[in-house]
């Protein structure tokens, strides 16, 4: 006679991303796939499990559990518990609950699965050529979530009522759109429309082929996508790129370009294996590739530069777009610049009708604004420049358990972040906080993060910059609510950052890297070599203080920067020099006296301005465009065929107690090798030597006193790849352990990580 099984109940509770990504789905085939009764509900905090059977069989559910989830969840933790036998007659799936003062992981937005894809495309499938078509694997999630569980009457799908075949399919557990909140198709779901500049309806019969039609005639088209609008224009249209710019206000700053596949990615740029990966990843990013000379891209698209911005289509629209046009399109942020992204249809209208001719809309809202991420493959890892679709909101793993704090990041490509438990909450890219509409986008966003997190704030970090916006918000914010405030040094934030990213708590030696952050002396800092944990810091070296005459104007005109720099260290250029020449006696007059006179010619330490100083004496950029355009032209003028021992002397003095980095050795070498016509592409590669040394020579000598063998690199000069491949090979070469940022980006774009976890070590002082 055969043993009775024995009969067990076990409670489970999952947490992680676990709403939205097809989770209780996929619970619901397991528990059926290994014969047990029970149910499974979403609640604010987790996906809560019972399951009733044989002790074998739940044994077995519980390692498909752990071993094989659906491809968008992310599992940080599974408790399960024993429980009395309760015995159900059959596995279900139960009504979400919510939670007072509990949370739940949301899930980024997700690129187009291959199913809904291949649905798209088929004529004889009911959702052919519907832009809006989705599933537990792939589509809007973020960007339609007003609050948790996560649910339909949740998100801005709960005013589309499905049909009978769309219900059908969310009621059955066999389905893959089974319990699919934002489940729709062109019955009951969301449509498009085309309207002119003054918000007319344009009449046509195909939507997607009008479009089409009026892309390739060089028109520039407003698309709304999932976190907001994007301008789209043919991509190997120079007449088209031109007239974007000028309504855009936008000179020469690349443009991303979105293209139909990775064969048509491989035709314009080279494709590494991970970056392959990465393009097609669920993420969708926009990954920097090395450009082909023969693509057939417009040069217009990125003017000068080496790296190509490229991302696949990641909604059915693109897809249903790119194949129609069989084009590569310009796809860029529907803005004007400095302000965020458009998001709602009367908006786009109002703020980009100067620059679109037409706009694609319709009438599915948008909850948060969501800009397109933005990566780079450096030694085949995968490193975030801007940090939104695709990743935001996921959390970073913190290695401590942190009290809920707010920081509210840097001036520029800011984002904020959000603690509590072993998470922070780092915000999709805000943009740079210059004015009153992306001041209100950040307050807005913090709010729905506070909300779908349930965090209430109990310490408010800033910069200690007394004039950034989002300082000024974070005083006012603290006084109002009377909350602890934490004003963090700049580049201390960069490096704990770091620190936090890679689960270490220090100490380091951090080299902090960067244009511009407010120093412990109210000098402008920028070159920094910290000895550094996540509770404090001590500024152990910097390059040398060096003048920029005007201020910002210097930022702008990199080549006051250089004068400014030759004229404190006593260096003649000669006038015969490229960059001399584009300068008037007048101005070259007044800026030496600026200098002398000490006149409106604030102090700097920066690695960036050095930068900036070294392209405008070689002549690759004296006034800039965008931000760190100087920088990175001196990059792509760097000669590849120059060896890493070639560089420039510099020496390094000590007072009190600091290593400062004098620079007048260097900055004549350069000055002597152009009066030599040694060559510009020479000349940069050796300057990039001369760095990656300088960072070797400093931390060998910095571990030398202090005995700390880990470095970490932060800073948005660390965006340079060049110098980045240099610095960590020297350094690793060396025997130093090296950290660097990978999921977050080193930009300004990292500070508020660094700011909380500061302000959650920094116990001892009071801040105000």
């Amino acid at each position: 006679m055969s043993k009775t099984p024995v009969l067990s109940l076990v409670h489970i509770s999952v947490r992680g991303v676990v709403q939205g990504v097809g989770f209780r789905p996929f619970v619901y085939q397991l528990a059926a796939g290994h014969n047990l009764r029970g149910w499974v509900r979403n609640t604010s905090e987790d996906v809560k499990i019972e399951v009733e059977g044989d002790a074998r069989n739940i044994e077995g559910f519980l390692r498909g559990l752990r071993e094989e989830p659906p491809p968008l969840a992310r599992i940080e933790d599974i408790a399960v518990t024993a429980g009395r036998p309760a015995g159900y007659a059959k596995f279900e799936i139960r009504e979400s609950l919510a939670e007072a003062g509990k949370y739940q992981l949301v899930s980024p937005d997700i690129a187009t699965c291959p199913d809904c894809l291949r649905e798209i495309f088929d004529p004889a499938d009911r959702r052919y050529h519907y832009p809006f078509t989705n599933c537990t694997n792939c589509g809007p999630r973020f960007t339609i979530i007003a609050d948790i569980p996560y649910d339909r009457p949740n998100t801005t799908m709960k005013k589309f009522t499905m049909c009978p075949e769309c219900q059908q399919e969310y009621d059955n557990p066999l389905d893959r759109r089974f319990h699919a909140q934002p489940n729709a198709c062109p019955a009951c779901g969301p449509r498009l429309e085309l309207l002119d500049a003054s918000g007319k309806v344009v009449p046509c019969d195909d939507i997607i082929a009008e479009t089409a039609r009026l892309v390739t005639e060089g028109k520039i088209v407003s698309v709304k996508g999932l976190g907001g609008f994007l301008l789209a224009g043919d991509a190997t249209n120079e007449k088209a790129i031109d007239l974007l710019r000028a309504r855009k206000n936008r000179p020469a700053k690349p443009f991303a370009i979105m293209v139909s596949s990775l064969d048509e990615a491989r035709r314009h740029c080279q494709v590494s294996r991970a970056e392959e990966t990465l393009l097609a990843s669920p993420g969708s990013p926009i990954v920097l590739m090395k450009w082909k000379g023969d693509s057939s891209i417009a040069k217009g698209v990125a003017p000068g530069l080496e790296y190509l911005g490229l991302m696949l289509p990641y909604t059915p629209l693109h897809h249903l777009l790119l194949r129609e046009t069989g084009l590569p399109l310009v796809m860029t942020s529907g803005n004007l610049s400095e302000e965020p992204i458009a998001r709602d249809n009367d908006e786009a209208l109002r703020r980009l009708g100067n620059i679109a001719d037409f706009f694609l809309v319709h009438n599915r809202d948008i909850y948060a604004r969501y800009d397109d991420s933005v990566m780079i493959v450096e030694a085949d890892i995968p490193r975030s420049v801007r940090r939104a679709r695709g990743f935001a909101p996921h959390p970073i793993r913190l290695n401590y358990r942190s009290q809920q704090i707010l920081g509210c990041g840097a001036e520029e490509k800011n984002t904020f972040c959000l603690t509590r438990d072993n998470y922070a909450f780092v915000s999709q890219h805000i943009g740079d906080m210059e004015n009153l509409e992306t001041l209100e986008h950040f307050i807005s966003t913090v709010q729905l993060y506070e909300k779908l997190f349930r965090i209430e704030p109990e310490i408010i970090a800033g910069d200690m910059h007394p004039e950034y916006l989002p300082t000024k918000y974070a005083r006012s914010l603290a006084a109002k609510e009377k909350k602890r405030l934490v004003l963090v040094q700049h580049h201390h934030a960069h490096i704990a950052s770091c620190l936090a990213e890679n689960g270490q708590s220090g100490p380091v030696i951090g080299a902090a890297f960067d244009g511009t952050g407010y120093g412990l002396d109210g000098r402008i800092w920028g070159g920094e070599f910290l000895m550094a944990d996540t509770a404090s810091f001590t500024r152990v070296a910097h390059l040398e203080y060096l003048p920029l005459p005007g201020g910002a104007q210097a930022i702008k005109r990199p080549y006051r920067t250089a004068i400014g720099y030759l004229a404190a260290l006593g260096i003649v250029a000669g006038h015969d020099l490229e960059f001399m020449k584009q300068v008037d006696d007048i101005e070259f007059d007044l800026i030496v006296k600026q200098v002398e006179k000490k006149i409106n010619t604030p102090l700097t330490s920066s690695m960036g301005r050095l930068f900036d100083a070294v392209a405008a004496i070689i002549g690759v950029r004296g006034v800039i465009q965008y931000e760190a355009q100087a920088a990175i032209d001196l990059e792509t003028a760097a000669s590849h065929e120059i060896g890493e021992a070639a560089r420039y002397p510099f020496s390094v003095t000590e007072r009190d107690g600091i290593n400062i980095i004098k620079l007048h050795d260097l900055l004549a070498s350069i000055v002597k090798d152009l009066h030599g016509r040694v060559s510009t592409g020479v000349i940069a590669a050796r300057f990039h030597n001369t760095v990656a040394g300088m960072i070797l020579e400093l931390c060998q000598l910095i571990s030398s006193k202090t005995g700390i063998k880990r470095v970490a690199l932060s800073g948005g000069v660390f965006q340079n790849r060049r110098l980045l491949r240099q610095a960590v090979a020297r350094l690793e070469s060396a025997g130093f352990g090296i950290l660097t940022h990978r999921q977050v980006p080193c930009n300004d774009g990292g500070v508020s990580l660094g700011q909380v976890v500061i302000a959650q070590h920094d116990k001892e002082v009071e801040h105000d």
